[in-house]
This record gives C-alpha cells, structure tokens and sequence, in this order.
C-alpha cells in the first residue's frame, strides 16, 4: 500500500505545519532553512501521493534521524504550506530516488 499525502492530511492529527496560506517561493525559503537535508525533485512529480507543485525545482526536506519529510502542499483556493509528516524510510528512499542528482 503506498502512501497519500491526501488521505493522511485529512484523517491524522500526526503533523507539523510549519506555514500556511504563503506563496511558494517564501514556502521553499522555509524548507531550504530548516530541514536537515533538502532534496529537490521536478514539479508534477509524485511524492507520498500527491504531485507537487510550484517553482522548479521543489526542495524537500527529509530528517532521517525523526523519519519526516518537509514538503510544500499547494491547495487550489488555500495557497501553499509546509507540512512536515512521519514516515516510513521507504517513502524517504523513493524520494531519494526520484531526486534531480
């Protein structure tokens, strides 16, 4: 079963917003200041279920020592935020994979 970013916003209480309601570059400033490691990966590309939007190319933080990752999730109507949600190293390890090296 593969994981959707969706899905897990709408029925946990097991995340960080770091921001809201922000424009995508002040939301990619953020991750790049505060993540352990970002990794940046094209836009449309799919991350724990969702594709991802905005300004190429799209940092994502990953802090592997608290298994989390920081991504920008842009919603129609609400603008940009920075979530930062628990999972599982294999979601880390395909967002290593799809990265732009």
């Amino acid at each position: 079963m593969s994981f959707c970013l969706e899905t897990y916003l709408q029925q946990s209480e097991d995340y960080k917003i770091h921001i809201s309601k922000a424009g995508f570059r002040e939301c990619a400033k953020l991750i790049k200041e505060r993540a352990r490691k970002v990794l940046y990966v094209k836009a449309g590309e799919k991350i724990l279920g969702a594709r991802v939007i905005g300004i190429p190319p799209i940092p994502i933080g990953i802090n592997k020592e608290k298994n989390t990752v920081m991504i920008p999730y842009t919603k129609p109507c609400y603008g940009t935020a920075v979530v930062e949600i628990p999972v599982k190293e294999e979601e880390i390890e395909k967002i290593e994979r799809v990265a732009i090296k």
